[in-house]
This record gives structure tokens, sequence and C-alpha cells, in this order.
């Protein structure tokens, strides 16, 4: 099952989209510039195979849903992220995704 839906943090709207697979969940919280996701995104790959792209990404891991994606830390972020926006690991999900709105 897909579940999409808005997320209202402080200023911003932000897109969740969970995917519900076998003994897993996708977890992607998003807006048109930048997204959190569980430990199922690869940031060395957007790093280097794909760095022209400059996405704007984190990664949290350990999450099981939506809001402990937006209040866990970041263990990775891409480095277009810590470019633009300033993202470092140990930001909660939920200041990353802020820093993309001011």
């Amino acid at each position: 099952m897909i579940s999409v839906y808005p997320v209202h943090i402080e200023n911003g709207v932000f897109t969740a989209t969970q995917v519900r697979l076998p003994d897993t969940n996708l977890l992607i919280v998003s807006n048109e510039k930048a997204y959190i996701m569980c430990a199922a995104l690869d940031v060395s790959i957007l790093n280097t195979a794909l760095k022209e792209r400059n996405v704007i990404a984190g990664r949290a891991r350990g999450v099981k849903t939506i809001e402990e994606l937006l209040n866990a830390p970041l263990e990775q972020v891409t480095d277009a992220s810590h470019k633009q926006f300033g993202w470092q690991t140990g930001l909660t999900g939920k200041e990353a995704l802020l820093k993309t709105v001011e």
C-alpha cells in the first residue's frame, strides 16, 4: 500500500510518502527542493555517480514511521545539501527540511 499526505512543519508544507513493503516500510518526506528518507537511500551514489544532479537529500536509519523520520538525526546528507542549505549529520529530519523553506 502507498500513502501520500501533506505534513505541516512550522512555516512549511511537505509531502509524506510511505510505501508498505513486505517486512519493511519505505519512508520519504519531501518538498520541491529536497527530501529525507529512511536507510534505503544510498547517499554515496548521489554524491558520486549522480553528483551533477545536485540532489538535496538526507538519510536516517532505524525509523519505522514518518514521525520517527522527522525526529531522527540524519546519519548521512548529500554534499549538495550541505553546500546549499548547511545540512549536516546530526540535524533532525525536521530541522533539515525547515532549512529549505527559510
